[in-house]
């Protein structure tokens, strides 16, 4: 019994001592290590806040603080790693670590600047990232800095003048106002030219359903998304972009990547600030004392006096507004996390307008195991927005639309009773910014699940899963009574919109040394991806006393839509770099999508593309590495389909539901169906060179490209005895070419003081090679806008002046102009074009200390816009030349004369605009608990250089148009801007 006893005594001593020793060797196979040191300017010895700092095969790394210092604290098993530290704007470095017994080891860091950000890495595909030098088109980067503190409410209006290539206007005034971003040109006629946006690998909608009529203002979403929660955003220009990402992004795609968690303790950074809108300038009004007695007797010049009123003060104000922000983001080695909350308030400079957006985020990164990482994010938005409808698309009741056609003479002012006067041929402005009610209010999720596998060495394999939904509801309300010339009996109109999209993406890529001087990438993947649209809307006039709804009154109209469109595609890519410094990438892809026939869906396209970074030859080095360090030469060709130009029912021969006599039956629709529609395609071909000069302190990016699309979707019309109008075809063909142009310099980079400076320019050719017929005249341009062969999407077309052999207007005997007649016997010629010239940047950042200025200039050239405002003013007795009639300036009845001649009325719309202008500094205050806090006063479209004749040139009433471009109808004008904000970090 006790030797049993001893020998289970024993057996316990031995198992402890097991552990004991078990738990010691786990102690020393995994010391806790510290690696700490400073990250530095090479040139100037300042300290780099904000580098990362990652231990080579592993998920331990921080960031540096506001002194450049670091700190990594991890258990890791000893051996020999590889510390691989990065920052923005630096060449990045790899530097050995040996972990052995000693635990504690220290390294500082000089970083050297790269100017060109070739070093940078970037993702090419859902979740394929390489380095900018290994690539043969052009890919541009704005990261978060740029993008706060700019004034802006939305990403893509923060976005302009910033990239080269991209020409990013605002389409409205309104407080959450539509931007248009083109790159590289319109690639369609009927379709979209908008990029492809995808957030954090979820492909999101960027629609601008406009479902109750604002007269063409319509929101686009990406201005659900907070522009604080952006890491940085990556923008592809051309077909060779759709190789990866598919048909979708042969417009160029913007991928959009939020903040990340670091590992470490919990920081928080909180801010707030408070705007001001406000109109930039008044448009020249009449303001002669006299008015005519027989305005429509043109030999009677007898006046009478009058008072007049200014209806622009009845409509515009201040718009005050305020933003606040917070986030917190922290993690451990294999727990990493950002979360963030947001609420912004902007008030509009038309008033009783305004737009809400609340706003929370979460982005979660977990090392699950040696092999396997997951990210989750999830974004919820919810917005609210008060509109005035404003624009020339809705003339019975819009406000801007209403003073337009004004006449100032009535006091604007209800009576006793609140009855507005009716002083306008359509609705009172005064009671429709009082008195009308209209507004939007959209909930949405944005979701993305990642998984990212490494099972065997070189491998990786990532699954990615985006879901984008949205509900957006619109509603409308015009009182009985009210001044507009169709709706006295009130008016009711609601919208509503459900979309929902998701992709669905699996990557494997391998890559591999095949020899010591030549890697290997291969890449192949496939995509899912769906969209659903369901909208309804109701609209009723005549409504019964006290009501607002539309079942209140008189049925006018009803719709109710349902569609869904589905993507696919797979793709190869093979890549091989030699030396580091050549590259030679190939790329086959299929796409397909349900909107085309059968038998024309699915369609190969294909991209090759090299790179050669010739200065990283030792010739090169030798004999011009003094003065030109960096030297890259890159070429590509790439095909694409546009996948936007048909809807989902489009090929169809569809049918309309009518009721005779209370019997259901249906007719066909006016466009007959074409089962054999294939994809618009086009191919592209750019070839650069990005050069490094005097030490790598001034560099540029130059490209030239030509893209040509065939294949374009027209509606063709048919003979009338067909029993159909039109019917879609692929007849078209155009053309983009251009030079893109980014120029970076450090010109002055000391200890204390940093001056850098950017600048774009940009240039596009877009000629219209082939349409159906002679011409096309667009929808919604009250024909004044073609499509034309040889010419511009867009361009403008009417009456014009009769002159003489030596250009000069001729007037006739009572002093009038006449309508001129062109060579081939017609009353119309092409008179203008709303495609620019040209269009740039320059862009100023100074530091003095802790003082920071940032100057940005944007200028659009060599386009015309066509100013319906002057047009209708002048034409109902509102404008500088009917004042001119007035004073005797000019004979009565010349604004008449001129109404239908559109070449007095196509303006210069070229400008540079002080867009930017930002002020910063931050202290240190010597707390436990505040690391810094930071202040920034801000101005947005302060100064708009311009020969205008309306409110401003930077505008198109027709809101994200792909054709309809430079068209001011009363639209918004976009406001100044200015802001206040402190933002601290805990």
């Amino acid at each position: 019994m006790k030797i049993v006893i001893n020998y289970k005594k024993r057996l316990i001593m031995l198992g402890l001592m097991g552990l004991i020793v078990f738990f010691n060797a786990e102690v020393m196979a995994q010391a806790n290590y510290v690696i700490m040191g400073k990250i530095t300017d090479q040139g100037s010895g300042d300290p780099l806040i904000g580098a990362t700092l990652q231990l080579e095969g592993t998920d331990v790394g921080t960031i540096s603080n506001l002194d450049g210092e670091f700190t990594i604290s991890t258990n890791v098993d000893p051996g020999e790693y590889k510390l691989i530290v990065r920052s923005i704007g630096y060449v990045s470095q790899t530097l050995p670590v040996s972990l052995g017994a000693q635990t504690k080891i220290t390294i500082d860091v000089p970083l050297k600047a790269d100017i060109l950000s070739l070093d940078e890495v970037v993702v090419t595909g859902s979740t394929v990232a390489t380095s900018k030098k290994q690539l043969g088109n052009a890919i541009s980067t704005v990261q978060s800095k740029d993008l706060e503190n700019t004034g802006a409410v939305a990403i893509d209006q923060a976005l302009s003048g910033k990239i080269s290539g991209a020409l990013i206007q605002q389409n409205s005034g309104d407080p959450a106002g539509g931007i248009s971003v083109r790159l590289r040109g319109p690639s369609t006629i009927t379709g979209s030219s908008d990029p492809l946006y995808i957030v954090d690998g979820v492909i999101v909608s960027n629609s601008s359903n406009e479902l109750i009529d604002l007269g063409g203002t319509t929101q686009n979403r990406l201005v659900d998304i907070n522009p604080n929660d952006i890491e940085r955003i990556e923008v592809i220009k051309g077909a060779a972009a759709a190789a990866i990402y598919g048909s979708r992004a042969s417009n160029g795609v913007v991928q959009i990547f939020t903040k990340r968690g670091q590992s470490g303790k919990p920081k928080i950074s909180l801010s707030t600030s408070f705007r001001m809108n406000e109109l930039r300038k008044k448009i020249d009004y009449n303001q002669s004392p006299v008015d005519w007695v027989n305005a429509t007797d043109y030999a009677d010049l007898s006046t009478e006096s009058v008072t007049r009123y200014d209806l622009q003060e009845e409509i515009f104000g201040k718009g005050y507004g305020s933003e606040n922000f917070i986030s917190i983001n922290g993690g451990t080695d294999k727990t990493k996390y950002f979360i963030s909350g947001s609420y912004l308030n902007n008030g509009g400079i038309v008033k009783n307008s305004s737009f809400e957006r609340y706003g929370a985020r979460l982005n979660l990164n977990q090392y699950v195991n040696d092999w396997l990482t997951l990210n989750l994010g999830l974004n919820y938005t919810n917005s609210t927005s008060q509109d005035i409808p404003n624009g020339g698309l809705v003339e019975y009741y819009g406000a801007l639309t209403g003073f337009i056609f004004a006449d100032n003479t009535i006091d604007p002012s209800p009576d006793e009773y609140g009855v507005y006067p009716g002083n306008s041929l359509f609705s009172n402005p005064a009671e429709v910014v009082a008195n009308y009610q209209f507004g939007q209010k959209t909930n949405r999720v944005i979701t993305n699940l990642g998984l990212t596998a490494n099972p065997i060495d070189n491998m990786t394999i990532t699954y990615q899963l985006g879901i984008d939904y949205y509900n957006q509801s619109g509603k409308g309300y015009l009182p009985i009574g009210n001044t507009s010339n169709a709706y006295g009996g009130g008016y009711a109109t609601r919208g509503d919109a459900n979309v929902f999209q998701y992709n669905s993406d699996l990557n494997l890529s391998y890559d591999f040394n095949i020899s010591p001087d030549i890697r290997s990438t291969s890449v192949i993947g496939g995509t899912w991806q769906n969209q659903t649209l369901e909208s309804i809307s109701l609209t009723a006039q005549d409504l019964v006393p006290a009501a607002q709804v539309s079942s209140a009154g008189t049925i006018i109209g009803q719709s109710d839509y349902r569609s869904e469109v589905s993507y696919w595609g797979a793709f190869a890519q093979q890549t091989f770099g030699f030396k580091e410094k050549f590259f030679l990438t190939g790329a086959l892809r299929l796409d397909g999508a349900s909107v085309f026939g059968t038998d024309e869906r699915n369609q190969v396209y294909a991209k090759a593309s090299a790179s050669y970074l010739i200065s990283s030859e030792d010739f090169w080095q030798s004999t011009f590495g003094a003065t030109i360090p960096t030297f890259k030469l890159r070429a590509s060709w790439g095909q694409a389909g546009n996948l936007t130009a048909l809807g989902a029912f489009d090929r169809f021969s569809n049918y309309n539901a009518v009721s005779i006599n209370s019997t259901s039956g249906v007719v066909p629709a006016t466009v007959l169906g074409n089962s054999d529609l294939r994809p618009e395609r086009q191919e592209e071909f750019e070839i650069g060179i990005d050069v490094g000069l005097l030490n790598d302190r001034l560099g540029f990016e130059l490209t030239y490209y030509n893209q040509d699309v065939e294949d374009l979707l027209l509606e063709r019309e048919l003979a009338s005895s067909s029993g159909y109008t039109t019917r879609y075809e692929n007849v078209g063909a155009l053309t983009n070419k251009g030079i893109e142009l980014l120029v970076r310099a450090s010109v002055i980079k000391t200890k204390d003081f940093n001056w850098d400076l950017t600048a774009t320019y940009s240039s596009n050719d877009n000629t219209v090679n082939k349409v159906v017929g002679e011409s096309i005249t667009l929808p919604n341009s009250f024909s004044a806008s073609y499509v034309i062969p040889g010419q511009s999407i867009g361009v403008f077309k009417g009456g014009f002046y009769e002159r003489d052999e030596d250009g000069n207007i001729v007037y006739g005997t009572d002093g009038l102009p006449s309508a001129g007649t062109a060579e081939d016997g017609t009353s119309s010629k092409i008179l203008g074009d709303p495609n620019p010239d040209w269009f740039g940047s320059l862009i100023n950042e100074f530091s003095y200390k802790k003082l920071g200025l940032r100057v940005q200039f944007d200028a659009v050239q060599g386009y015309d816009v066509f100013d319906w405002n002057k047009r209708v003013i002048n034409r109902f007795g509102g404008g500088t030349s009917s004042e001119a009639e007035l004073n005797g300036d000019l004979p009565k009845g010349f604004s008449r004369a001129t109404y239908s001649i559109y070449e007095e009325f196509i303006t210069d719309g070229s400008f540079v605009k002080l867009r930017e202008i930002a002020l910063s500094y931050y202290i240190n205050p010597k707390s436990d608990i505040i690391e810094t806090v930071k202040f920034t006063l801000v101005g947005r479209n302060l100064l708009s250089f311009d020969n205008y004749t309306s409110w401003d040139p930077e505008i198109n009433t027709t809101g994200q148009s792909n054709g309809v471009r430079g068209f001011d109808f009363a639209g918004v004008p976009i406001p100044r801007t200015y802001q206040f904000g402190v933002n601290v970090t805990f």
